[in-house]
């Protein structure tokens, strides 16, 4: 890798500095919503495509149409300002057409996974309050598999693509699309929603979280607004640009990031219902796709794809996102050409973050100067699990190069939107995220559950989740760069690292589910000798399992809990389990080698 210029401080803060005016033209006493930007957008761009979803295709004024006729009859059936309805589908169309039709309305919107049914789905519908829930056809299988509160109502929007059986559809009380397509298609009367500020909520959305009961975060109608003006300032983009949305809409990554970004420029949004590694650059072709955002996994998926001929030649100049790691990112750029990617760190919830506007490779944003930020990173004691204080009683600020737990400064201006946290649902949930008396009596901060590290020219570097960070032979161990390090091995699909106890010893060993390519073979010796190569031998894992499918949420972030769980317990797992043997340098199958504590 060749040693990167560094971009003056003042440049990066100069562009730094340009997002942060794009986010203080909204208040949180002001009128103008995100009803308001949709119907401003609508007659600014109103030939423009705003939708495009396989041979479909809205223009902003017809979009904005369809949304009229959604808010005209949710008003006939009795909706109002500030009731709070859930809406389950898939990226199609008809998500936007529902979900901004009844923002028109001031109705709060819960986007519920359209992968979880059960106690999740139940859990997700009284944490919000909802006593509504909207489900496309293609989702109706998740009700049949939910014993449902009794007292919710329940809509369909139907689902020429995947038609459900007649006593699934029975379930709902109507299909709202039908009373939407006989509804009138005008602007509804801006007194529907006289009692609306953009301060208000406008939509709760579940964090993705790879433990537990997900939280609902709020996210108000001002931080929509925001992000959208803010990213797109940061990415410059305009009218002509095709943003592609392959991530779930039901998660703030493409609700929030790429939805309020191409109805702030005016761009288009190409949605397809889920990632194809195969369609992928189809895609991108075929539609004119320029922007897109990702996710690290979804990059390494792509490389994953035989070279083909011209796999320079397409139109997509610029991506956003989140976890590409140095080694992925390279092989990225040298595949598919030079691009504009802005790697950030931050969360659907967060009241601080990071983004990387220097094409750093690997990095997720800087700090040029910290009296311009509201983000510190503290000392974190992953033995402990609490923060170190010092005489005085206060948390410690990291050095440079020191790891240590991203917070944000919760600013509690009137009418100041930038830098609060405006939490979840739950009262119990958002306590739990703030940090106080933190530097001083009395200060509260958020806790991002996150580690961080930053270089002396500030660039900030994601390690890993508080958790996930484990110790071994009095080391700590960072899962995220273990993975990052062997992502890249011959026949290798996905990667999830994890700490596992061994008894006799203490803290955790590592251990990593594999995931082959279709007609790869496992070398263990290959796989020993990279590990080794790359890693210190207290972070090698010490135990593989070779697993038949990768276990990732719905916006292809790894899930590990039950991998945890389960452990190398020959009498839980199944699947192929094997453990290093330095002396042999290969990694052997578990039933051939006796595991000794601290190995």
């Amino acid at each position: 890798m060749k040693t990167p210029l560094i971009v003056p401080r003042e440049v990066t803060q100069a562009k730094l500095d340009h997002r942060a005016s794009a986010g203080q033209r909204h208040r949180a006493s002001q009128a103008y919503t995100i009803t308001e930007r949709v119907e401003e957008s609508a007659v600014r761009f109103a030939e423009r495509p705003c939708i495009l979803y396989g041979t479909e295709r809205y223009d902003y004024a017809e979009t904005n149409r369809r949304m009229n006729q959604v808010a005209h009859a949710g008003r006939a059936l009795g909706l109002r300002c500030g009731d709070v309805v859930a809406l389950c589908m898939e990226n199609r169309p008809a998500f936007l057409f529902t979900w901004l039709g009844l923002t028109k309305l001031g109705v709060r919107l819960v986007f519920l996974n359209t992968n979880v049914s059960g106690k999740p789905l139940v859990h997700a519908l009284e944490a919000t309050g909802a006593t509504l829930a909207v489900f496309g056809e293609e989702c109706l299988g998740l009700l049949a598999a939910t014993e449902l509160p009794a007292a919710m109502r329940y809509w369909l929007w139907p689902d020429a693509e995947n038609p459900a059986a007649a006593d699934l559809r029975e379930r709902c009380a109507l299909d709202f699309a039908q009373a939407a397509s006989q509804a009138p298609d005008t602007n509804p009367p801006a007194a529907w929603r006289a009692a609306l500020v953009a301060g208000d909520p406008a939509l709760y959305i579940f964090t993705s979280g790879t433990t537990g009961l997900p939280k609902a975060a709020v996210i108000s109608h001002a931080r929509w607004l925001i992000t959208g003006d803010v990213m797109q300032a940061t990415m410059d983009v305009q009218a002509q640009d095709c943003f592609y949305c392959f991530l779930p809409l039901y998660h703030g990554a493409a609700s929030l990031s790429a939805g309020a970004t191409a109805l702030a420029a005016g761009a288009s949004l190409l949605l397809r219902r889920k990632f194809s590694r195969s369609e992928f650059w189809l895609d991108v072709r075929h539609h004119g796709a320029t922007i897109c955002q990702y996710v690290g996994e979804v990059c390494r998926f792509l490389l994953t794809v035989p070279p083909q001929p011209g796999d320079h030649q397409h139109p997509l100049r610029k991506m956003v996102g989140a976890g590409l790691a140095p080694e992925v990112w390279e092989q990225w750029v040298r595949r598919f050409g030079e691009f504009e990617i802005y790697e950030g760190w931050g969360s659907t919830e967060s009241n601080t973050n990071t983004i990387n506007v220097d094409n750093r490779v690997g990095s997720c944003g800087r700090v040029p100067f910290w009296e311009k930020t509201n983000l510190r990173l503290v000392r974190y004691d992953i033995e402990t699990e609490s923060h170190p204080r010092d005489a005085n009683g206060f948390l410690q600020l990291c050095d440079v190069g020191e790891v240590g737990e991203g917070i944000g400064m919760i600013i509690d201006i009137p009418d100041v939107v930038g830098g609060r946290f405006e939490g979840y649902t739950s009262p119990e949930a958002t306590e739990k995220k703030i940090l106080r008396n933190v530097f001083r009596a009395g200060d509260a901060w958020w806790s991002s559950g996150d580690l961080l590290r930053c270089d002396a020219d500030g660039y900030c570097w994601f390690v890993d989740r508080i958790g996930d960070t484990f110790r071994w032979n009095s080391e700590n161990v960072s899962t995220a760069e273990v993975a990052d390090a062997l992502g890249d091995f011959p026949g290798l699909d996905a990667i999830t690292v994890y700490g596992v106890k061994v008894p006799g010893a203490e803290g955790r060993a590592g251990m990593a589910a594999l995931v082959l390519q279709p007609g790869a073979k496992f070398d263990p010796a290959a796989f020993w000798t990279l590990a080794l190569d790359r890693l210190p031998r207290y972070a090698a894992p010490l135990f593989l399992r070779i697993a038949p499918t990768t276990d990732m949420t719905g916006n292809y972030k790894l899930r590990k809990v039950d991998l945890q769980r389960e452990g190398y317990d020959a009498a839980l797992v199944r699947d192929p389990l094997f453990v290093r043997d330095d002396k042999l340098q290969t990694y052997l199958p578990l039933d051939a080698a006796v595991v000794k504590a601290g190995a």
